[in-house]
């Protein structure tokens, strides 16, 4: 991750943004600000609206309502600024498989109206920087799913944007290419970029993004870091082992004096805080902070308490998901204008 943060300068920024088709609708007045140099990770099942609001931001499609900025530009009185200085790669590749990985990248060269000479050398730099110069003369169709994404964003970089949209673009890639799709993001942020990421994929937030959006029916149902965003959710707990059972119930009966909460043992007549399937283990109910946790380690001090473990546990971005969301979801696209009308 960056070391971006909320003071930086807005890269990106939706102030009541606001789209419907028909009767339904997609986008009910979100608010975004994605600092400069940072990945903003926008979370959602499908249905949330994730996609609409990119190609919004993007300029593909028009809002209904809201004040949008992008790269400093008004999107609705300067969208052709905002075109100059984004860079798009969506769900689905805009590689032409007909034509060879390096005619792909010319034929972008082009339409950024770059010099033959200048097309050249760009397209020669970014095909080494993504690994692919030993297939820049074969056809696109022979490439694999990962070198397809990476000439992607290789194709979108042709332009030398400073503010990306990532659109789901770890979608059916195995786990290799999209560890290596995650570096590359990682490289990009590093030098500078900001980059708005979509995906379904929790742990690509988790790893990625220094903040992320989950938007649930057209709305953000909350907005965070990572941490932030797990520490919203109950669960998380400071588990104690020990391998002495004396220790154990010294500890168990010095924690029910003191009245720490303590969370409920497996079975009727055991020990509150042991779990089913791990022996001498306590569980203390815990937000995880490191304040709570000094507090906690402070008070075993005192009281004499030695556990051969302590670890902590908080729920995870799944549990932040479907608490949030519900798990539900519909296919993410707008209708068509058939539908429309």
């Amino acid at each position: 991750m960056s070391t971006s943060n909320s003071r930086s300068p807005a890269a990106v920024s939706a102030t009541g943004l606001r789209k419907s088709y028909g009767g339904r609708t997609v986008l009910d007045g979100i608010d975004l600000r994605i600092p400069a140099g940072s990945v903003f990770a926008l979370l959602g099942p499908n249905g949330a609206g994730k996609t609409t609001a990119v190609n919004i931001l993007s300029t593909l499609i028009t809002a209904d309502a809201g004040e949008l900025h992008v790269g400093g530009h008004d999107l609705a009185t300067d969208p052709q600024a905002v075109r100059s200085a984004i860079g798009v790669t969506g769900q689905f590749s805009a590689v032409d498989g007909l034509i060879t990985g390096e005619e792909n990248m010319l034929l972008m060269a082009d339409l950024h109206h770059l010099s033959r000479r200048e097309g050249r050398r760009t397209t020669t730099e970014l095909l080494e920087r993504f690994g692919l110069t030993d297939a820049a003369k074969k056809p696109a169709a022979t490439y694999s799913g990962g070198m397809k994404r990476r000439l992607d964003i290789a194709m979108t970089l042709v332009g030398n944007p400073r503010i990306i949209f990532l659109d789901e673009p770890t979608t059916g890639l195995d786990p290799r290419s999209r560890h290596t799709m995650w570096q590359i993001i990682r490289t990009l942020v590093s030098d500078g970029v900001t980059v708005l990421l979509t995906t379904q994929y929790l742990e690509e937030a988790d790893q990625l993004a220094d903040r992320i959006a989950v938007l649930h029916d057209g709305v953000i149902a909350a907005e965070g870091t990572a941490e932030e965003l797990k520490r919203l959710i109950p669960g998380g707990h400071i588990r104690l082992r020990f391998s002495d059972p004396s220790a154990h119930r010294s500890a168990a009966r010095a924690l029910s004096a003191a009245g720490l909460p303590e969370a409920p043992g497996p079975a009727a007549g055991t020990t509150r805080g042991i779990t089913a399937d791990e022996s001498l283990t306590l569980r203390i109910p815990s937000d995880g902070t490191p304040r709570e946790l000094r507090s906690l380690l402070d008070w075993l001090d005192s009281a004499g308490i030695e556990a051969d473990e302590l670890t902590v546990h908080t729920p995870d971005l799944d549990d932040v998901f479907f608490a949030l969301t519900g798990g539900t979801g519909s296919t993410d696209h707008q209708p068509s204008e058939e539908a429309v009308r």
